[in-house]
């Protein structure tokens, strides 16, 4: 059965999005199953692998308000394992519209009841707000990923989000973890970049990953592109960083433990 993980931060411009598309596409180039679910109205990670949203029959607000089966609304990428439940606009109204339903947080995780097997990992984008799109994602996730960008105010916002997430664990989903924090936007030519890693480090501990996402201009191509860095520019710092997130999230080890690895073997060989 499928990792469900949502990638969430209900601040804007975290990299949010970015890390949905390139997480998923490195994960799909490790061999992984994976079903992208994009359910934030913008469709930006629809439009960023490609996908014309705005000639969508069926999309995730189908299943959501008119209880289409979810396997119907299921497209392929151009990225070889890698499969999108798409968004767009018509998304917009779903806070609304779900208002009126019974059990209205619980409607994506029992429509993934039917899918969810055929895949290794289920990533959803989801909205930078903490509605009942957002609500319905930690129903339906089994862990939370979130975004940080080294910037001032990295933390702005974030306590509302762990509440959140603290709530929905106590009254509506026992089972939800965090399962990490991811760094973006980072530049280590400033000293704000720094500060900023280590005041996460120091609020989060052992939850923030190793490999953090720089800030780089081919990342920020990629999207007009309608392509994953990964395939847009496979040799950038971008392609790399998410590259080791996917490894870490394997449990595999980064290149540069490989190395460290390597230089134990030859001193040990040298009887060093």
């Amino acid at each position: 059965m499928a990792k469900i993980i949502a990638i969430c931060n209900q601040k804007g411009g975290t990299g949010k999005t970015t890390t949905a598309v390139n997480l998923s596409t490195a994960l799909a180039l490790e061999s992984q199953k994976v079903l992208l679910i994009d359910i934030d109205p913008q469709g930006n990670a629809t439009s960023g692998l490609g996908i014309d949203k705005h000639s969508l029959k069926h999309s995730i607000y189908h299943v959501l308000i008119h209880n289409i089966p979810i396997e119907n609304t299921v497209l392929a990428t151009e990225v070889k394992n890698l499969d999108i439940i798409p968004s767009n606009l018509e998304l917009t109204g779903a806070e609304i519209e779900l208002v009126g339903y019974v059990a209205r947080e619980n409607r994506l995780n029992k429509a993934l009841e039917s899918v969810k097997d055929k895949y290794d990992f289920v990533i959803i984008d989801c909205p930078p707000s903490l509605g009942l799109l957002t609500l319905n994602s930690l129903m339906a996730a089994g862990s939370v990923m979130i975004p940080i960008q080294c910037e001032y105010y990295a933390l702005e916002g974030v306590t509302l989000l762990l509440k959140t997430i603290n709530l929905v664990r106590e009254r509506l989903n026992p089972s939800l973890q965090i399962e990490g924090v991811v760094l973006t936007m980072a530049d280590f030519r400033t000293n704000l970049t720094n500060e900023v890693v280590s005041e996460i480090k120091n609020y989060f501990k052992e939850k923030v990953y190793r490999s953090i996402v720089p800030r780089n201009i081919r990342l920020s191509e990629a999207p007009g592109f309608g392509k994953p860095i990964l395939l847009y520019d496979k040799t950038s710092s971008g392609s790399k960083s998410y590259l080791d997130l996917a490894h870490e999230l394997l449990g595999m080890k980064l290149p540069s433990e490989l190395e460290s690895t390597e230089q134990e073997k030859v001193k040990e060989e040298l009887g060093g």
